[in-house]
């Protein structure tokens, strides 16, 4: 009896302990509850605690980029260098079995698409659109996450004009896909690099007593390349 009357004393004993030990945690709990609110970190039961979208990340003001092109079945290289910094962007475009074709591009709107063999073939082209701004994928459409040339990418459309794919780990773009069907997989991107001065000079039968064309910008485009639009009867415009 008295063995039994021993315990259930312990018993009352161990509740009241657990009962005092609880009234204390929940006195901690409020003290940190108050002081949160204090220092302005209460949440409100309200809010949402998703993530919003992810933004892709603006381009560098100077990058170099490898680019491998494929359109129905037509192959082509593009060796692009893009140089905010200084307001222009150069696509040097091999096409498979084809002429080296070299479209430069300035922020002012002026634009020669020229080959350096003996034919000395160039074209040029005035218009009020420059080259790419490193934010041009601002207000892009998030599509969410995608496997694609073994990465795993962020995509986003951009005014139903092109697709882009974009390394989630690392922020470089992986592929581009374009409206027409056209399809760019970035091989290299190398983020400052620049080319010299020199290599920007358009050769001087560009400048032989020709008058840059001048074109209606209400014509359809029909042939993209690179970051700007070249149209077969020369219109060159940003898909942005």
């Amino acid at each position: 009896m008295r063995s039994t009357l021993e315990r259930t004393d312990n018993h009352h004993r161990l509740f009241k302990a657990i009962s005092v030990s609880m009234r204390s945690v929940s006195f901690v709990l409020v003290v940190v509850a108050a002081i949160w609110i204090s220092n302005g970190y209460f949440i409100h039961p309200c809010s949402s605690l998703v993530e919003s979208d992810p933004k892709p990340a603006p381009w560098p003001p100077q990058f170099h980029s490898l680019l491998f092109v494929n359109y129905s079945g037509s192959l082509s290289l593009i060796d692009l260098w893009y140089d905010w910094t200084n307001g222009r962007n150069f696509n040097i475009i091999q096409n498979q079995l084809g002429k080296l074709l070299y479209d430069l591009e300035w922020n002012n709107g002026t634009s020669f698409f020229y080959t350096l063999d003996d034919n000395k073939e160039c074209r040029s082209a005035q218009l009020d659109v420059g080259i790419l701004r490193p934010n041009w994928l601002d207000g892009a459409t998030y599509l969410g996450q995608r496997s694609f040339d073994g990465f795993l990418c962020n995509v986003w459309q951009k005014v139903d004009f092109i697709w882009y794919y974009e390394d989630v780990f690392t922020k470089r773009p992986v592929h581009w896909v374009f409206y027409t069907g056209r399809s760019i997989h970035v091989m290299t991107f190398e983020v400052g690099a620049a080319l010299e001065d020199a290599k920007w000079q358009a050769p001087v039968y560009c400048f032989e007593n020709k008058k840059p064309n001048e074109h209606p910008a209400s014509e359809k485009s029909i042939v993209d390349i690179g970051f700007l639009e070249y149209e077969s009867n020369g219109i060159l415009r940003e898909f942005v």
